[in-house]
């Protein structure tokens, strides 16, 4: 690479001295060794010229010379357009003959000027939108690797999620589909007060994240009409703005056929962040239940973490302690289990009554 850059370098050193001198030769201001010598310097100044627009314009990638080609491109269409609304005006209205062709011509360049601007500068900040508005059309950086975040309604019903962002973890832009809103919206009308409670917490939510400072949260307009699932809808926008999808309840898309769009569930994120337990550690928790097998009991840690306690089946809403086992992944998280013991260390069979009042 390096090679091929000094080599194009010193080619066009080469050529812009070999052109200007030759211009220089032809031209009849001077003496001959004049015009050969401002040639050779006005060539050599020229290709550093060159390479110094090369130097600045490193830091810019292919993507970014691309968004503004099409941005200079669609503001010229747009400084022609209000150039020909101006003249119309004038030809129509009696202005054309209160402005002198002077300020014709400098009302029209400045218009022209202002459309080119504003049609660039638009492109450049709303570029990851662009494809949506103009077909096949898409800027996408191929190494790349971090996409948006598209959420649904699970996620912002969800509580941990608010938490979640708060702690400044996400680096992604947070897409919200304007139909999820209104979904939401219309779940504040449903008879069950369950939904309308979390619909209104889902609500307030969004309004808390729009306050956030620094946080990347946008709305889609997008809407697929035809489409009456709103995991197929979500899933198929995902594919469109080219975003993977956080949710707190995956199964709905996995029925909807999500290929080439990532699912990412808050579950499974809350799951590989619970604290993990040493074999041989001493938890205290309540017994809750029996187990599937004799003598078993099931209790809950905080986080929810499922724990099989030996030994405990006829300590139902005691609480005892025991001594880690071992563990294993589970579709909810991970399961303990774990054997029952005294206050001394050693495994105990089912009497409690050393310890009825033990607290976690």
């Amino acid at each position: 690479m390096n090679v091929a850059l000094a080599f194009t370098r010193i080619f066009f050193t080469i050529l812009s001295i070999f052109f200007i001198t030759l211009y220089s030769i032809q031209s009849n201001t001077g003496d001959f060794p004049t015009r050969i010598l401002a040639g050779l310097l006005g060539g050599f100044s020229f290709s550093l010229l060159l390479i110094g627009f090369d130097t600045f314009f490193r830091k810019f990638n292919l993507r970014s010379f691309n968004i503004a080609i099409v941005g200079l491109f669609l503001g010229y269409l747009m400084g022609e357009a209000l150039v020909l609304i101006l003249k119309a005006i004038l030809k129509i209205s009696a202005l054309s003959f209160s402005l002198d062709i002077t300020s014709i011509e400098v009302i029209s360049i400045c218009l022209f000027l202002f459309g080119t601007y504003l049609g660039t500068i638009m492109t450049l900040r709303w570029s990851d939108e662009l494809y949506v508005s103009i077909p096949f059309v898409k800027f996408s950086q191929m190494n790349q690797k971090r996409r948006d975040l598209m959420i649904d309604v699970a996620t912002l019903t969800d509580p941990r999620f608010s938490d979640f962002c708060t702690t400044h973890l996400l680096d992604q832009s947070i897409i919200v589909p304007r139909f999820v809103v209104k979904e939401l919206y219309a779940l504040l009308e449903h008879p069950d007060e369950n939904y309308k409670s979390k619909a209104r917490k889902a609500i307030e939510t969004l309004k808390r994240l729009e306050t956030l400072p620094g946080f990347g949260l946008r709305y889609n307009e997008t809407d697929f009409p035809e489409i009456k699932e709103a995991a197929q809808k979500i899933v198929r926008l995902g594919r469109l703005v080219d975003a993977n999808i956080l949710t707190a309840e995956s199964k709905q898309y996995q029925l909807s056929g999500a290929e080439g769009v990532e699912i990412l569930n808050i579950n499974s994120l809350a799951a590989a962040l619970k604290p993990l337990m040493q074999s041989g550690e001493f938890i205290h928790i309540k017994v809750q239940r029996q187990g599937k097998e004799p003598g078993q009991g099931v209790g809950y840690l905080e986080d929810g973490t499922m724990v099989v306690i030996n030994n405990a089946g006829e300590a139902i809403g005691q609480t005892i302690r025991a001594t880690i086992l071992s563990s294993k992944p589970s579709p909810s998280g991970r399961i303990i289990f774990c054997n029952a013991v005294d206050k001394s260390g050693r495994e105990i069979g089912y009497s409690y009554d050393d310890y009825p009042d033990e607290e976690a």
